[in-house]
């Protein structure tokens, strides 16, 4: 099996990072990594959910007096912008500062920066402090690039950030400046989940407790999240079914059947 560090800053093969991403999914499972979640009031239930399935265990306090307990003895963190109201902006603070402080990977998940300029401006601000990764949408990106999403632009955010960036879209994009990788899996019946996105955001920073690569960590969160999705959306009639069938699907999960079912390729960074 791959320890933690053995992916790091190597040229993977599609099927390389199928099987990264399956060895990250049995970390999960063995470790039991405790996760806090800063997001939006719509999203913590499913999130929670999601992490419970994968593997994961969840926090979501945003008490200011508790908080910076809480991440420090966290394994990661999630900032997810959603319903940033004043309660989450001050336990962003605190939360970030305690992660930073002690080493601890977090995910920036910048969501309808595309909505408000100064949500903008401090999602601009919070990846001055070095987010390991960032997963977000088109429109997301284009709010905070300010110019259009393709391989060539989102992998220069990227490089001159030092993230990964997850790209959420029909087919996602995962690069960490200089890896491209186009991820092929879903179900266009997943976009009408509420929390479906932020559930993938905290499933990175769960991934990221496990894997030192942040590019290996988004793509096997993109990856699980991916293949999960379809298989639910194979035994479902609507969005109300599915969200209950993922839940079961990323429990019932395993390596092999993520590697069989992965759709990856990659892409040069300049295209």
């Amino acid at each position: 099996m791959r320890s933690p560090d053995a992916v790091v800053g190597q040229q993977l093969s599609p099927n390389d990072l199928a099987q990264a991403a399956a060895a990250v999914l049995d970390r999960l499972r063995t470790r039991v990594p405790r996760v806090h979640c800063i997001t939006n009031a719509v999203a913590q239930n499913f999130t929670a959910n999601v992490l419970l399935a994968a593997g994961a265990v969840p926090s979501m306090t945003l008490s200011g007096e508790e908080i910076g307990a809480f991440v420090a003895r966290a394994q990661a963190l999630l900032v997810n912008l959603g319903t940033f109201d004043r309660e989450r902006r001050e336990a962003t603070g605190i939360a970030v500062d305690t992660a930073v402080r002690n080493g601890l990977p977090w995910v920036l998940d910048p969501v309808f920066v595309d909505r408000a300029e100064q949500r903008a401006v401090y999602a601009r601000d919070l990846i001055f402090l070095a987010p390991k990764s960032i997963r977000l949408n088109h429109a997301e990106f284009a709010a905070l690039a300010a110019g259009e999403p393709t391989p060539a632009s989102v992998s220069a955010f990227a490089r001159d950030r030092t993230t990964a960036v997850g790209l959420s879209g029909e087919t996602d994009l995962v690069t960490d400046g200089v890896r491209v990788a186009a991820i092929g899996n879903g179900h266009p019946l997943m976009a009408k989940v509420t929390a479906m996105g932020c559930a993938a955001s905290a499933l990175v920073a769960a991934c990221l407790s496990v894997e030192s690569d942040a590019f290996v960590a988004t793509a096997a969160a993109l990856l699980i999240v991916g293949v999960a999705g379809e298989r639910a959306a194979a035994k479902s009639s609507g969005p109300g079914s599915i969200a209950v069938a993922i839940l079961d699907e990323l429990h019932n999960l395993d390596g092999p059947t993520l590697v069989s079912r992965a759709h990856i390729t990659f892409a040069k960074a300049s295209e």
